[in-house]
């Protein structure tokens, strides 16, 4: 897996490129709590690149999900992959998080 970070606008776009599973997901959780410790409220993960998430990986958006709204920021995704649209409607996180189609409709609304 690899992670890339940019700013734009009022957002911190985290682009998750591989999987996202048992073996790495502390690495996105590291990089989302260095985020918020720097004092990024809003963040939108773009999902185009990954192609896999496990249930460790599931539960690292959720916490991260749940930390920024004690903040008062937020956490959006974008650009699923249709299967991983459907592990996300599968465990009932698409009722959890704010999903868009893509980057710019995210930041359109967003940013």
């Amino acid at each position: 897996m690899e992670i890339s970070k940019q700013k734009e606008s009022d957002l911190m776009i985290v682009s998750i490129d591989g999987r996202l599973d048992t073996t790495n997901y502390a690495e996105l959780d590291k990089e989302l709590d260095a985020l918020l410790s720097s004092g990024e409220q809003n963040i939108l993960i773009d999902c185009a690149g990954m192609d896999y998430i496990s249930s460790s990986g599931l539960r690292v958006f959720l916490v991260y999900l749940k930390k920024t709204k004690a903040n008062g920021g937020k956490i959006i995704l974008c650009n699923m992959q249709s299967m991983i649209q459907e592990v996300f409607s599968i465990s009932g996180f698409t009722s959890l998080f704010t999903i868009y189609e893509s980057r710019e409709e995210a930041i359109a609304a967003n940013g």
